[in-house]
């Protein structure tokens, strides 16, 4: 800044006076277009950025995020086996939590594995068996032959320029391909394993060590007392949830690899798996089951009707289980709005893949959870929950 002497006092000069009403007016102006600005506006505004700043992190951070919450989840799923081996049993919780660890991801790894060697046998066969697929499926085309040229007639019509549009090529991948796929995310899924059972280990063994640290930072009795009967409702909830969900699963995996046993397929314990793991992601899974049964129905049976036969009898079992069974066991527990579940598979599996469209329903119950028990979210828990 320059100055000026005159009579031994340091003086601004003429300029720096300037600068400084000029900026006091830019300042004013600032303030003025920012009062103009309605509250409800601004307030919208920095929530819209917040939610658009938590989407972020939770994309970039997935690596740290989302072992976190899967060992969460993992935790309410085993704690009622963790409380009898440690109450009933008498076992040290970390002894108890190690040893549940070992028996349940050994079964379910010694299941996987042994499904793996026929699920690399259908990976290596794909791009054979496409020519196949494609000449069994034609068959169901030629019923529409009628209103296909039809249409095609009204389209040479509408089409003013006469030019045909260039034809779609499809491009079969060589098994290598997809091999390489395969084994491209083997590194990842194992890191993110071991990182869960590894935060898994600590949660089950610190018991509930975490919960009181927690509540003991907060300020004041109501608040404390707020935290823990969400906390005990999410516990018995969401618990009771994935326990009953799990079991329906499995008996559903075992329905189904019986059921394809029946229908003359090899292989029964890999398509039992199958349905098993996609009954978790709700509407999503089951229909992604029925074209996968109907793909390897009309690879292996005689066509049409018992290739058909898989993915009918799979549709039978999934209509027992979602409509009969599963409502009986769930309705008083749980009620969650359709259209929110199928959002909630998509969000999640934008962000995290396959295991985000696992915890879709669980993450969206314990928002609802949450949102009941706190007074400014009471609406969205409704609206969850309608």
């Amino acid at each position: 800044m320059a100055f000026t002497r005159e009579q031994g006092a340091v003086r601004p000069s003429l300029a720096d006076d300037r600068i400084d009403e000029r900026g006091d007016r830019e300042a004013r102006r600032a303030v003025a277009t920012n009062e103009a600005i309605p509250r409800g506006v601004r307030s919208a505004g920095i929530l819209v950025l917040s939610l658009l700043g938590i989407v972020y992190t939770l994309y970039v951070g997935q690596e740290l995020i989302l072992p976190i919450v899967l060992a969460l989840v993992l935790k309410l799923l085993l704690a009622p086996a963790m409380r009898v081996l440690h109450k009933r049993f008498r076992l040290p919780k970390a002894l108890a939590a190690a040893l549940l660890i070992l028996v349940v991801f050994g079964a379910i790894g010694g299941v996987g594995f042994t499904a793996s060697i026929p699920a690399s046998g259908w990976i290596r066969r794909a791009p054979e068996s496409l020519p196949l697929l494609k000449e069994k499926v034609e068959a169901l085309r030629r019923p529409l032959d009628v209103l296909q040229q039809g249409l095609q007639a009204l389209e040479s019509i509408a089409a003013a320029n006469g030019q045909e549009g260039a034809g779609d090529v499809v491009t079969a991948r060589p098994a290598s391909t997809l091999a390489g796929n395969l084994m491209s995310g083997t590194a990842t899924l194992l890191t993110r394993f071991f990182t869960t059972m590894i935060l898994l280990f600590f949660l089950l063994a610190s018991g509930d060590r975490l919960l009181r640290g927690f509540v003991e930072v907060l300020p004041t009795l109501s608040g404390k007392r707020q935290a823990v009967e969400i906390v005990q409702e999410i516990e018995t909830n969401i618990t009771g949830y994935l326990v009953t969900i799990t079991i329906m699963n499995v008996g559903v995996g075992v329905a189904t690899g019986f059921a394809m046993w029946a229908c003359g397929l090899d292989t029964p314990l890999l398509w039992g798996a199958t349905a098993f793991l996609l009954n978790f992601i709700p509407i999503l899974g089951p229909l992604a089951g029925i074209v996968i049964f109907f793909v390897v129905g009309v690879l292996s049976l005689d066509w049409p009707l018992f290739a058909l036969l898989p993915a009918g009898l799979y549709l039978l079992i999934h209509i027992a289980e979602g409509e009969m069974i599963t409502p009986l066991l769930l309705a008083k527990r749980f009620t969650l709005n359709p259209f929110l579940v199928i959002l909630s598979v998509f969000f999640w599996h934008m962000l995290w893949g396959i295991p985000g469209a696992l915890l879709a329903v669980p993450l969206l119950a314990m928002m609802k959870i949450v949102s009941d028990r706190v007074e400014p979210l009471k609406p969205l828990g409704h609206m969850i929950g309608s």
